[in-house]
């Protein structure tokens, strides 16, 4: 329950330490706060302030070898196993694009950042932790046993900044929008929609329409956008792992997009969570967020792209999934998605 005393770093932290197994983000939720103020209280006491911007945190992250990526959203949390590598930078847009680390990383919302050392029952934890203005996280780096411990503390002495305020002052956090929808412009989305020729140009479209992705697919029906039941999201999971389909899943928040790329194999079900537990790859999904799920097909250079994209009650996006397309290969994963079931009860 929120906090009775007055919100100072110093009440978070005595929180913090009465009660050491409740996930950080679970805590602040409880108390009130957002995550990046509870981080926030710990500075000086295991957590440092760095560098934020992505052209400065993420390029050496790849000398820190094998760790654990981490992005989510309030619906879906996204744990990669592997090592940083093949850095793009740029001021609006940034990517790793490594063979098992795969990201998507927009600098306006890496507003904070933080390299965090805590004890726990099996040894000493360390992170780099982002959030937004709104201390809402954004990306995490975990140390794995593997990992170079003195290339960490020397990121860490290289990026601090030397702010060792506990104060986190957090901005509105921004509303979600819901679908966006232009009767009027149905005809041109659709007929712009046939010519698309990459994924990419996609977003472009429905921006320029004044939609959004939801609306968009609300709006333009079958064969291009349909509805699906929210069961089909776990179905699709389970079809991939069954029949060893490898497929790209993105997860991500308006900070950062993380894709897996590859088989699934443990698909397990956990009271409301859904759950990929892989050796390098694990898939955290509350299944009774799932409020839409659309099946969606865009043309391509390639071939159609079919996609399975999921909604929660708000109109957020919780995950894209993709079949992973082999050269000149044709795919079972649209057959598999074209059996899922539709929204209604229909076959």
């Amino acid at each position: 329950m929120p906090l009775t005393d007055p919100v100072t770093p110093d009440t978070l932290l005595r929180a913090k330490l009465d009660r050491p197994d409740r996930r950080a983000r679970d805590l602040a939720a409880e108390l009130g706060v957002s995550e990046g103020a509870l981080v926030a209280a710990q500075v000086g006491r295991g957590a440092t302030r760095l560098k934020a911007h992505p052209n400065d945190l993420v390029p050496p992250v790849s000398t820190l070898g094998e760790v654990m990526a981490l992005t989510r959203n309030d619906s879906a949390v996204h744990e990669r196993v592997g090592v940083y590598d093949a850095y793009h930078a740029g001021d609006h847009a940034t990517m790793v694009l490594g063979p098992e680390i795969d990201l998507r990383m927009f600098p306006k919302h890496w507003a904070h950042a933080f390299a965090v050392v805590e004890e726990a029952e099996a040894g000493v934890k360390r992170s780099l932790q982002v959030f937004d203005a709104a201390g809402d996280a954004v990306h995490k780096v975990h140390l794995k046993p593997a990992s170079d411990v003195a290339a960490f503390e020397r990121l860490v002495t290289a990026l601090a900044t030397g702010d060792d305020g506990r104060q986190f002052d957090a901005a509105p956090r921004a509303e979600p929008e819901g679908a966006r929808i232009r009767e009027d412009k149905l005809d041109i989305l659709r007929a712009e929609w046939d010519r698309m020729t990459d994924t990419h140009q996609f977003l472009r479209l429905v921006s320029k329409l004044k939609m959004n992705r939801l609306g968009a697919y609300r709006a333009a029906g079958a064969p291009y956008a349909e509805a699906l039941a929210p069961e089909a999201v776990s179905l699709m999971l389970e079809g991939a792992a069954a029949q060893g389909i490898e497929i790209m899943l993105f997860v991500g928040n308006a900070g950062c997009i993380q894709i897996h790329a590859g088989a699934v194999g443990t698909v397990k079900p956990m009271g409301p969570w859904q759950n990929v537990l892989d050796p390098r790859f694990n898939l955290h999904l509350r299944a009774d967020h799932v409020a839409e799920v659309w099946r969606v097909w865009k043309p391509t250079q390639r071939g159609p792209a079919i996609s399975i994209e999921a909604f929660d009650p708000e109109g957020r996006l919780i995950l894209q999934c993709f079949g992973k397309r082999k050269e000149a290969e044709p795919i079972a994963w649209d057959a598999m998605v074209a059996a899922l079931p539709v929204a209604g009860g229909a076959a």
